[in-house]
C-alpha cells in the first residue's frame, strides 16, 4: 500500500535497466503508479513487451520498452538518444543484474565476466550516457542503484556479484561528490530477502533447501521483504521533495545485516553432492529461462 498521492512523480521520466522481470518489473509499477512515464530495457523482447502491458495494467500509468545489451556502451548510448528523443530523463535505476552460486575456485573467467559486465559496466554505461546528457542540457537528474547488503560484508559464493555490487556502491558516493553541484543525485537501495521467482531458483539452488540469505527466520522482523515497501522506499528518493539525500546507500532488510546471516557463508557446510545437485537445479532454472526467450 502507497502512502504517497498518486500524480508525485507526474513528469517524471524513468528508465529502469532489467525492468522485464523480478524487482525491476515491481519498481516500475510503483513508479507508473505514481505518474511517472517508465522505459524498460532488457535483452528479450517478448518478455519487455508483456512487462510493459503488465506495469500499464496494474498501475494504470504509462510504459515502454527497448531491447539492449547492457554490456554494450554503443548500444546503451543509443538507446538513451533514443530515449531523449520524447524528452529528456529525469530517473534513471540501475536494476540489470547478473548472479549465481557457485564456490568461487570452479568459476570460469567467462562466467566471472557476464557478471560483472552486466552489474558493473551496465551500470556505469546508462549512469554516464544520462549524466553526460543532464550536464551538457544543465538539467537535474537522480541515478537510483539496487544494490546487496553485501557491498559492506562481502559474501562468500557469490564473489563476483558482491565484487561488482561493490564498485556501483563506490561509484554512488563517487559521483554525488563529483555532480552533486550539477544537481545529479546518486542514491542507491541494498534490499535484504525479496523473493522474486527467477532471482531465488539461482540463489535457493537445491530445492527443499534454504540457506541464510533467504531465511526468513534469520531476518530479525522474522519476515520477507513485501514489495510495496521497496517500491515505497525507491519512489522516496526518486522525488523532487527528496532532494537532501546525496550519496547514500540505503539497506532495507529488516535488520538482516546485523544478524551476520544475510550473507552465503554457511554453504560451507555443503557437500560435493549438495553442490552437484544445485548446480544441476541451476542449469534448469537457465534451460527454463532460455525456453522463454
Amino acid at each position: 500500500m502507497s502512502p504517497y498521492r498518486k500524480d508525485l512523480l507526474a513528469g517524471k521520466r524513468i528508465l529502469v535497466t532489467g525492468g522485464g522481470t523480478g524487482l525491476g518489473k515491481e519498481m516500475s509499477v510503483g513508479f507508473a503508479a505514481h505518474g511517472a512515464h517508465v522505459a524498460i530495457c532488457g535483452r528479450r523482447e517478448d518478455v519487455l513487451k508483456d512487462a510493459v502491458a503488465e506495469i500499464e495494467d496494474r498501475s494504470g500509468g504509462t510504459a515502454e520498452y527497448r531491447t539492449v545489451n547492457i554490456r554494450d556502451a554503443e548500444a546503451v548510448d543509443a538507446m538513451v538518444e533514443d530515449l531523449w528523443q520524447g524528452g529528456p530523463l529525469t530517473g534513471l535505476l540501475n536494476n540489470a543484474g547478473a548472479n549465481f552460486i557457485a564456490p568461487t575456485e570452479s568459476i570460469s573467467h567467462r562466467a566471472y565476466d557476464a557478471v560483472r559486465a552486466t552489474v558493473m559496466d551496465g551500470s556505469f554505461y546508462a549512469t554516464h550516457s544520462c549524466g553526460t546528457r543532464w550536464i551538457k542540457g544543465g538539467l537535474p537528474g537522480t541515478v537510483l542503484s539496487n544494490l546487496v547488503t553485501w557491498v559492506w560484508s562481502g559474501s562468500a559464493y557469490v564473489v563476483p556479484c558482491a565484487m561488482a555490487k561493490t564498485a556501483i556502491h563506490a561509484m554512488t558516493m563517487s559521483l554525488a561528490a563529483e555532480w552533486g553541484n550539477k544537481g545529479i543525485r546518486l542514491n542507491a537501495v541494498a534490499p535484504g530477502p525479496f523473493p522474486t521467482e527467477n532471482a531465488w531458483e539461482k540463489l535457493n539452488p537445491i530445492p527443499g533447501s534454504s540457506f541464510g540469505a533467504t531465511q526468513p527466520d534469520m531476518v530479525p522482523l522474522r519476515r520477507f521483504g513485501e514489495m510495496d515497501e521497496l517500491r515505497n522506499l525507491m519512489i522516496f528518493l526518486m522525488m523532487d521533495e527528496c532532494q537532501y539525500v546525496n550519496g547514500a546507500t540505503i539497506p532495507i532488510d529488516g535488520g538482516h545485516r546485523l544478524t551476520a546471516h544475510s550473507t552465503f557463508a554457511e554453504m560451507s557446510k555443503m557437500t560435493d553432492e549438495d553442490w552437484a545437485k544445485a548446480r544441476e537445479a541451476l542449469t534448469a532454472s537457465q534451460a527454463k529461462e532460455r525456453k522463454g526467450r
